[in-house]
């Protein structure tokens, strides 16, 4: 009942969780991160699991202690208080205490597991700028210091809950001690039913005060500290609720007027739909709190109902910023956005695509419509993308879009954007990503022609393409530099300086596609997001089959727990530990047997006393036997006879006095006579045996944690270590959350839960195997009795193994999707709610939740199933135990063997349920770790190799010779049989269409795919050479820069190899020193803070300071302006001057004055040369490209390679003189 209550309120947790997720504005994302949600869903929440389980115990415990405090009241009197007193130090002083240092310490470890995890979540989604960069170890290094920050407090918390444990294990006799001894020093006569009696009420006394509360205490301390974390999350800020629905009104002064910025209370009111599809009054914003410069600053626009409004700008001036001000996610802070005329649909710059179908990409939630979904396919030149991908538009997706073209990627999220029938369409530079071909064709056809009618506002860095455009506006540092029609604005001095550089991307998706590599990658893109929630609709067609996450099955091997155990430490340790929890347990057994042999003792000496009077007085009656009914009567008086007193206040025991005196004298012996008897010894012997347990106990606890707190930190640091080093098919094939639960939740158990739990059954264990030997010695025909009970139990057990086992690990496999699923979301947040997706996302969610739910459910309930068999089992082995004395009894039984026997039995059953129980679950829990090693044996990159001559490569002279490479080793080939030779310092141009193999050939370069064939960099053979020597001598501008969330200089230099006034040069040089406060400065996660043309500046920044001979450019210019892209080659054309560059060319105009262009086609080279020289060839496939850019175009890109070819004539010619 209590785990379904916990259950209950985890999954109205994490549902809350998500739903505030929805509703988050920019700066509530900015204290957050997917890597802090994930852990607050995997190990914060499930602390209400324990916590609802153990609950009850808090105040059962008080009720125990009175009514067992009565019953020993009646047995030992004032004695009682002796026992109270140890109880109430160790209850409610010591583990109170203990309870809130844990839940302090809890509090700590959540906040560094949060940090770790976050960063895990940025590493993963950025690995492959990484493995580029060679910056692993750096990044190695980062996580391993927030590892050991994290594992510190996680090594006291264990400490703590160790040393909570061992007083489990000695308290019991500790008060049993103190009860005793108080109770002979007070005079008491102790024996046998008394001392075993007492040990049950202790017994119980332990369950409840020593184990059970202590738990209940410590639990609802780290509950505590899980809601409080959740309050904060459940405190950041959001976006007000009209905006995500409701055509709404910003207006500060609640008036709908302009506001001086004195008032800062934010309103936002209804407005009813008008003409004007939107109007902005004087409006200022910013993404940060307290800005220095905002964002926008004093925006005035307004936009009439089915105009197409175009939006230009420098990199950084405000363009994206502008739109996510209209959509709602950025808050003005003065002035007034109003929107009338409907929905809102909007294609962000960075796609963003989930783990689905093409079709469910673009549906996005939406009913199927065979008739708008052919002319939106159509529209967005996807037809062609359908027919070379593996299942049409049912091809799986990967995610982040990780198996599509940057073209297909945008071409589609164009789509999504367009299928959602709305009445303003917000594009963000979608056609940054597609050749002018398709450039001309979205135009005409997606913008001019399907969206017609709508309000269009169109972000882009090609102001060809604005000429159609309604208005036009410039802005240049967050501000409208200015504004009107295409004619107007082309006056203006900053739209010629954008104009000057103005040239399309190549990327043509009619061409014929990467078809061969598409059908390797997207066929493996594996994912349990199930893909059939979004849309079903007429035409569909089956989806390539998912492979899922790897998943063992029957029992947990051994070769897992020896890895697990080996990690903690080599043989000797192992065997050290193993002897300590062995010596405890003697330890423990002689104290119980010890005091077994006083009671036994005690008891025969009792026995000769009431023999040798009874014998006395059937052999010499007295007179005054006429006062009793029956001689027999007299043993009955005996019980109250002391060491060497008698009682006289009672009248009947005067009589029994005299007789006694009499029979003693007529004996001639006294009663110190009978047998020298000393307590204090045995209280001497008994109590070194307790502080022996107290002391052995302790140090078996916190060394047995110690041992597996040094396995969870060395079985981590593998598991980085291997995944970092995974080749890149393991990132395309496993999505971020299935690693990332591998990094929260599995290593929560192995850190937390695990070692606790084995402490505990290994402690039961031994307790259990302590009791059994004291039974047998006492009544070897119990061992009988013990045997077919454990028969019972074992099979029980080996039958709930096999299900438990199977069924947590689905559990543990059902809770990949949920982190997946909230890591994408998070990551699409703009698009979601501009979809009004967030209705369909939450069903998904609790579609996720709930298959996971119901593996929990089985765990619960099989659980609930195997306690009951187990009561009835142990139940019936202490009815047999006692019947057993009973029926074998010749007379010669001790009541203290019997005692013994009993009261060990009874603790037999506490200990079999519990430790079975606790057993069977740490084999469960084991699949935590059996997940984490196997993240330990991935397959790896060839990575070992001797080291490059140090001054390598000193002119970077590149060969590639037939060369082949596969993303799969058992795939077609993506690049086929390549033989070229680039010459030292020449500037390379890379093109081709759609799929092509441009991408694949940097791939090749820096390993990042198994190849056939050879790459040299001079002659160097670059398989032959570590690959973190390879890749740090290579610099790159990656298509999609990442930045992580640290400091900008460790984004610069994680290495700390350059001064501050290296990288302030190096940001110099990429004229961003003026947009850069401080080195210090944070970059927020993804590098949020920056847009994507600073971003790129950031990465060729990184370039210059590395100062490598070799430089590659793959599609480095998307996303950027005419004028940052003419800043960016004329930075590399001045500072690596002598470098060899290869471009991969997203503008043919930056290819124009290249030594060579590289045409390819199908994986393959199909022509090189000259840019001027291909330009000569009347059948050349340059020439066909550059065709399609008009004739202006194609004038200009002929004069600047004629002038090219021209100076590189006289270079050769001089070079050949000098030879």
């Amino acid at each position: 009942m209590q785990g379904c209550v916990g259950m209950r309120v985890r999954i109205a947790c994490c549902s809350l969780i998500f739903r505030k997720i929805l509703k988050l504005n920019r700066t509530g994302l900015n204290k957050t991160e997917a890597g802090q949600v994930i852990n607050l869903m995997s190990n914060d929440v499930n602390r209400f699991d324990l916590v609802a389980t153990f609950l009850n115990y808090i105040w059962v415990m008080p009720i125990v202690v009175t009514v067992v405090s009565y019953l020993v009241w009646q047995h030992i009197g004032w004695a009682t208080l002796a026992a109270l007193a140890v109880i109430f130090l160790q209850t409610v002083l010591v583990q109170a205490y203990l309870s809130n240092l844990q839940g302090k310490f809890r509090g700590k470890i959540a906040n560094r597991t949060d940090e770790r995890v976050k960063v895990m979540s940025e590493l993963v989604n950025g690995v492959q700028v990484i493995k580029m960069y060679a910056w692993e170890k750096p990044f190695e290094k980062l996580v391993d210091k927030l590892r050991r920050i994290e594992v510190g407090f996680i090594l006291k918390t264990s400490f703590i809950k160790g040393f909570s444990t061992a007083l489990s294990v000695f308290t019991e006799r500790f008060i049993l001690f103190a009860a005793v001894v108080a109770f002979v020093v007070m005079g008491g006569y102790i024996r046998a039913e008394i001392t075993f009696s007492l040990v049950q009420y202790f017994n119980l006394l332990q369950l409840a005060c020593n184990i059970l509360f202590p738990m209940a205490l410590s639990f609802l301390a780290e509950a505590m500290v899980s809601i409080r974390r959740l309050e904060d999350f459940l405190s950041l800020d959001e976006l007000e609720s009209a905006k995500a629905k409701e055509v709404y009104s910003f207006a500060l002064n609640g008036q709908g007027l302009i506001s001086n910025g004195a008032d800062k209370e934010k309103h936002i009111e209804k407005v009813k739909s008008h003409p004007t599809g939107l109007t902005l009054a004087n409006v200022s914003a910013s993404w940060q709190e307290n800005p220095i410069v905002e964002t926008l600053r004093n925006i005035t626009l307004t936009v009439k109902h089915g105009e197409f409004l175009g939006v230009a700008g420098l990199v950084g001036s405000g363009k994206s910023s502008l739109l996510q001000l209209i959509l709602g996610e950025l808050e003005p802070s003065h002035g007034t956005v109003s929107l009338g005329g409907g929905r809102i649909s909007y294609a962000s710059q960075e796609p963003w695509l989930f783990v689905a179908s093409v079709r469910q990409n673009i549906l996005f939630g939406l009913p199927y419509d065979r008739v708008r979904y052919k002319k939106v396919v159509s529209a967005c030149a996807l037809v062609r993308d359908f027919e070379l991908l593996p299942a049409g538009d049912a091809t799986l997706v990967g995610e982040r879009g990780i198996s599509l073209s940057g073209g297909q990627r945008a071409r589609i999220g164009l789509a999504r954007a367009c299928y959602r029938q709305a009445d303003i369409y917000l594009l963000d530079d979608p056609l940054s990503a597609v050749d002018t071909h398709v450039g001309k064709h979205l135009m005409a056809e997606c913008v001019l022609g399907l969206l017609k009618g709508s309000t269009r506002i169109l972000v882009t860095h090609q102001l060809h393409h604005l000429r159609a455009a309604d208005n036009l506006i410039i802005l240049r540092n967050g501000e409208i530099e200015t504004q009107g029609s295409f004619e107007e604005v082309s006056r203006s001095p900053l739209f010629e300086e954008l104009l000057e550089e103005d040239e399309q991307p190549q990327e043509d998706s009619a061409a014929k596609a990467r078809s061969e590599q598409m059908r390797q990658r997207t066929m493996s893109i594996k994912s349990h997001i199930s893909t059939s929630t979004l849309a079903e609709g007429e035409g569909n067609q089956d989806e390539p089959g998912e492979t899922d996450e790897l998943m063992e099955k029957g029992r947990v091997s051994g070769s897992v727990y020896l890895k697990y155990f080996r990690a903690g430490g080599g043989w000797p340790l192992l065997i050290f530990t193993m002897i300590s929890i062995v010596a405890a347990q003697v330890v423990t057994s002689f104290g119980d047997l010890w005091l077994t042999s006083w009671m036994n003792k005690v008891e025969a000496r009792h026995a000769r006393l009431h023999t040798e009077v009874n014998d006395t007085m059937l052999t010499n009656p007295l007179n005054y036997t006429d006062s009793f009914t029956n001689i027999t009567e007299l043993p009955s008086f005996m019980d109250d006879v002391t060491d060497d007193t008698i009682s006289t206040t009672n009248p009947n025991h005067t009589i029994i006095g005299t007789m006694l005196k009499t029979a003693v004298t007529m004996q001639n012996i006294t009663l110190t006579d009978l047998e020298p008897f000393d307590n204090h010894f045995y209280i001497y012997i008994w109590a070194a045996a307790i502080f022996g347990c107290i002391i052995l106990t302790t140090e078996r606890s916190l060394l047995f944690l110690w041992v597996c707190m040094r396995s969870s930190i060395k079985l981590h640091n593998l598991m980085f270590s291997n995944i970092f080093s995974a080749t890149m098919r393991f990132f395309d094939t496993n999505p971020s959350g299935r690693i990332l639960n591998r990094f929260s939740k599995d290593m929560g158990v192995v850190d937390e839960i695990l070692p606790r739990m084995i402490l505990d059954s290994m402690q039961m264990f031994m307790v259990m195997f302590g009791i059994l030997i004291m039974v047998a010695i006492v009544n070897p025909y119990m061992l009988v009795t013990t045997a077919v009970c454990g028969i019972f139990m074992y099979l029980w057990t080996v039958v709930y193994l096999n299900t438990a086992q199977a069924i947590k690990r689905v559990e543990g496999v059902s809770r990949s999707p949920v982190f997946s699923h909230v890591s994408a979301t998070m990551s699409g947040l703009p698009t979601v709610r501009a979809c009004s997706a967030e209705e369909m996302l939450r069903v998904q969610f609790d579609e996720k939740q709930d298959v996971h739910t119901a593996a929990w459910y089985l765990t619960l309930i099989t659980n609930t199933a195997f306690s009951l068999w187990l009561s009835l089992i142990s139940a019936s082995y202490v009815v047999i135990v006692a019947y057993t004395f009973l029926l074998l009894d010749d007379g010669t039984t001790k009541s203290g063997d019997v005692g013994l026997a009993l009261s060990q039995g009874l603790i037999l059953v506490n200990m079999v349920q519990h430790g079975i129980k606790q057993a069977t679950e740490v084999i469960s829990q084991m699949t935590s770790v059996e997940r984490v090693v196997q993240f330990t044996s991935l397959p790896q990159e060839e990575s070992a190799g001797p080291p490059p001559p140090s001054a390598w490569p000193q002119r970077a002279r590149l060969v590639f010779k037939d060369l082949y490479l596969r993303y799969d080793r058992e795939a077609e080939p993506v690049l086929k049989n390549l033989n070229i030779v680039i010459e030292s310092g020449w500037k390379v141009g890379v093109v081709g269409r759609t799929g092509a193999g441009k991408s694949s050939l940097i791939s090749a370069l820096f390993r990042l795919a198994p190849i056939d064939g050879h790459v040299y960099i001079d002659d160097v053979e670059t398989g032959s050479i570590a690959l973190k020597d390879l890749r740090s001598k290579i610099a790159i501008i990656p298509q999609e820069p990442v930045l992580f969330s640290a400091s900008l200089r460790y984004n610069m230099d994680p290495f700390d190899k350059y001064t501050d006034a290296e990288i302030w040069k190096a940001l110099e040089q990429v004229e961003l020193k003026q947009s850069v406060t401080s080195l210090s400065a944070e970059v927020t996660a993804g590098g949020g803070n920056f847009s994507a043309g600073q971003r790129q500046l950031v990465c060729l920044a990184r370039a210059a300071l590395a100062r490598n001979r070799l430089l590659v450019l793959d599609e480095a210019t998307a996303n950027v302006d005419p004028n940052t892209d003419a800043l960016i080659q004329k930075s590399i054309r001045k500072h690596f001057s002598e470098c060899t560059v290869i471009t991969v060319a997203h503008r043919l105009h930056t290819v124009a004055d290249s030594d060579r262009v590289i045409v390819m086609e199908a994986g393959q080279i199909v022509e090189s040369g000259h840019p001027h020289e291909l330009l000569q060839k009347s059948d050349g496939h340059f020439l066909r490209m550059v065709k399609q850019l008009g004739p202006a175009s194609e004038q200009s890109l002929r004069n600047v390679a004629r002038s090219a070819y021209a100076e590189h004539i006289k270079y050769v010619d001089a070079d050949e003189q000098l030879q």
